[in-house]
């Protein structure tokens, strides 16, 4: 599921960059991995537990974002009879170098899941493993979890499996040249059918009433001797190449409970607070949203190169902000407790486990229900634990977020202090009416009000009206000492 994603683009001594270092080091955020760690993932790159299986003929590709090492996914596409398609779908075999129990699983257990901040990241696993030895990188033979799913010509699931294998990829591809060279048609036929399929399942997504947020980057640069805040929108591919790894989760999840022991990833029904509050950001930011179109029709109709409507797709990551896990070991759980909502069906995590702990234990029990086994005592006995550390770790990147976004608008708006903006009220506190949110038009920045007594204009000390337009000033914003903040404006 997407998070909000900020990139700083900046000098090392900057403002921005220094409040980052502080925040992490508020929140004991791990800088490095322990020496027992190290030597651990170095033993392991050298001698990974590998399969039998030799799949390296299979000429795999991954699609990432330029740069990336880190690749959990590598997938090949065929044509099959009857119109069909055949997808191999490579996700790299953590636990071929991970031992139950060992200094690398503690530490996992102990990070959980990689962290993303503007500036930097901190990976789940040492690098010599989730960018090194364990990693689908193009031309290095790697052990990996070998999904085999075969298509109808709708894009339905007729039959999926897994098994260990040795695979080796062929290409690290990107977003932006895999979409030219299928825009161009000029893509190998491999990567051409990435569109077909991707196509047929947001096809088949809209039907079961799923969503997919097509949120989009932030970049924080320096522009004038100030900040900007700028959007890239995802292209078409990003969407494509997702629909692959949901595919292959629901896959999962259908495994796992066939089998009666699973750990499903979630999502209940959203509350009616939190639908309230997107119409209000909705109008914050002149996004029509006529009376009876459902949420999931509003998101397909936006179009994220647009700055408000890349701002309202920010804004709607809170939807899924009531995920969880949840694990069975005999019954299954009933369906309204094992369906993830935006999917619109039962789904796991299990394609990117160099960067989400669930994905590795998820990856063991497919591969259990496939060969008709019993689960691996260690995943057994690990999964119990397994909904609290993803919840605390999720709870974690939330909180870290929020504060990246803190900081990255305060640095926008450090030189503006005084100027006026006009926005509107999305959220007024409960216990206190003259406190509360404002959606800016522009700029799309979101910070606390506050119609104080002492408050200039003859706004002072009145309530703040929830729903509606209001001209506000800037009084606050310094990266890592204090928030944007904001004051009626007269």
């Amino acid at each position: 599921m997407p998070q909000r994603i900020l990139y700083a683009v900046d000098a090392e001594d900057a403002p921005l960059r220094a409040a980052l270092r502080r925040l992490r080091a508020a929140e004991d955020v791990p800088a490095a991995f322990p020496p027992e760690v190290l030597a651990e993932a170095d033993r392991a790159a050298k001698a990974p537990r590998l399969p039998e299986r030799d799949a390296t003929d299979i000429p795999l590709y991954t699609v990432d974002p330029p740069g990336s090492r880190d690749l959990d996914q590598a997938v090949h596409i065929a044509r099959r009879g009857g119109g069909g398609f055949r997808i191999h779908y490579a996700i790299a075999d953590v636990a071929a170098f991970v031992t139950p129990g060992g200094a690398l699983d503690a530490e996992a257990r102990r990070r959980v899941t990689t962290l993303y901040f503007p500036d930097t990241r901190v990976p789940l696993h040492p690098e010599q493993l989730c960018e090194g030895a364990a990693s689908l990188l193009p031309d290095q033979t790697a052990p990996a979890l070998l999904w085999e799913i075969d298509l109808d010509s709708s894009g339905q699931t007729a039959e999926a499996r897994v098994a260990r294998a040795l695979v080796r990829s062929r290409a690290r591809l990107d977003y932006g040249g895999v979409q030219q060279t299928i825009d161009e048609g000029t893509a190998e036929e491999p990567v051409a059918l990435l569109r077909d399929v991707g196509l047929l399942r947001e096809e088949l997504e809209r039907e079961r009433g799923g969503i997919s947020l097509g949120v989009p980057e932030q970049e924080v640069a320096r522009r004038d001797g100030g900040y900007a805040l700028e959007y890239r929108a995802p292209l078409p591919a990003h969407g494509w190449n997702a629909q692959v790894s949901l595919l292959t989760g629901m896959a999962a999840a259908d495994l796992m409970l066939a089998a009666g022991t699973g750990i499903l990833r979630t999502l209940p029904p959203a509350r009616r607070g939190a639908l309230t509050y997107l119409h209000r950001v909705a109008r914050a930011l002149d996004i029509d949203w006529p009376e009876g179109l459902d949420y999931p029709e509003l998101i397909r109709s936006l179009n994220p190169q647009m700055a408000n409507h890349a701002a309202f797709l920010q804004e709607c990551t809170a939807l899924l902000r009531g995920a969880g896990y949840t694990v069975f070991d005999g019954a299954p759980p009933a369906r309204q407790d094992a369906v993830h909502v935006a999917v619109a069906d039962e789904y796991a995590h299990c394609t990117a486990p160099l960067r989400r702990l669930a994905d590795r234990y998820a990856g063991e029990l497919c591969l259990a229900a496939v060969a008709d086994e019993p689960a691996p005592e260690w995943v057994r006995e690990a999964l119990g634990g397994i909904p609290e550390l993803m919840a605390a770790g999720a709870a974690r990147a939330a909180r870290l977020e929020r504060e990246c976004v803190d900081l990255v608008e305060a640095a926008l708006m450090s030189g503006r202090i005084g100027e006026v903006f006009d926005g509107h009220v999305v959220k007024v506190d409960e216990d206190r009416p003259t406190r509360g949110t404002v959606q800016l038009y522009e700029p799309a920045v979101i910070g606390r009000v506050e119609s104080a007594d002492s408050a200039p204009g003859p706004a002072a000390g009145e309530p703040l009206p929830l729903g509606h337009r209001l001209r506000v000033r800037l009084t606050a914003a310094e990266p890592g000492v204090s928030p944007v903040g904001f004051v009626p404006a007269p």
